[in-house]
């Protein structure tokens, strides 16, 4: 049994929770053998449920590690959560990944560009196979579109700095080409994001607290269609985790993680600008 190590900056979260289900039902259909045996968390009490670590280990059957390294060194594999605070993944990442162990660190990434860049610097050195990526890139809807040229993608999630993620994450899936410029219109609490990319292609990203995820996408042919998001994305996503786990393979380009980053920060820096075209570096 290969044993799985969380690291998080509050244990008792939305992704830890269920991560420990889905990867048990995961590792069971793949006929693969992992389970989270081990947790560490930088608070001690959420504030979300308040929580402790403790007791969140002691419902979970896992063992509540006293510290990082510690965990860093019983665990087979890793993986860093937080998905609330990405400011936090590269000193997590700096103490994880020197010990070469697969890991998976979860979205959001980074809080920007440059510092994504610092945490791949740091996994190249020690020679560290990880990858990161939203649950969004895993729907078989988006699985199913080929040949994308404009696209309109739709979500939503409580701010746009947090969820906007999802959206860039299904667009430079889809995409495959460097975004060139964007530019944010922005209607109340709500966002059209519209992305150029080098080769033409175009993406409007339309944010909003009150809508649900759906793809719909042109191809070459002007082939139109238009796919509402229902399927198991997040269990999609923790099946090619496992995988991961057993080969080290990276089931997409990595490099598309630091394109994500990139057209996340332009983004967010034409919010700031509303109207205004930003043309990215």
């Amino acid at each position: 049994m290969k044993k799985i190590g969380f690291v998080d900056f509050y244990i008792s979260e939305w992704h830890a929770n269920n991560y420990s289900m889905w990867i048990k039902e995961a590792a069971e259909k793949l006929g693969v053998e992992y389970q989270v045996s081990y947790a560490w968390a930088e608070e001690e009490i959420s504030p979300l449920d308040g929580v402790s670590t403790g007791e969140w280990c002691e419902k979970m059957g896992v063992e509540h590690c006293q510290s990082l390294s510690e965990l860093c060194e019983k665990s087979d594999v890793i993986v860093i959560l937080a998905p609330t605070n990405p400011e936090k993944h590269l000193e997590y990442a700096k103490a994880v990944l020197p010990y070469g162990k697969r890991t998976y660190i979860d979205k959001t990434f980074a809080p920007n560009l440059e510092i994504a860049k610092e945490i791949f610097a740091v996994g190249e050195k020690y020679g560290t196979p990880f990858f990161s990526s939203s649950a969004l890139r895993y729907s078989d809807e988006v699985a199913e579109i080929k040949d994308a040229k404009n696209i309109v993608l739709n979500g939503g999630g409580s701010n746009l700095e947090e969820y906007v993620i999802h959206l860039v994450e299904m667009a430079v899936s889809l995409l495959k080409s460097p975004a060139r410029r964007v530019k944010v219109d922005c209607f109340g609490k709500q966002r059209i994001c519209n992305v150029i990319t080098e080769n033409g292609a175009k993406a409007a990203m339309v944010y909003s607290p009150a809508i649900t995820y759906s793809v719909i996408a042109e191809n070459s042919e002007g082939e139109v269609v238009h796919k509402a998001v229902k399927s198991a994305f997040f269990v999609n996503l923790i099946a090619d985790m496992l995988r991961f786990f057993e080969n080290g393979i990276v089931s997409f380009d990595v490099q598309e993680t630091l394109e994500v980053m990139r057209l996340r920060d332009g983004i967010l820096k034409a919010d700031k600008a509303e109207g205004e075209w930003i043309e990215l570096n």
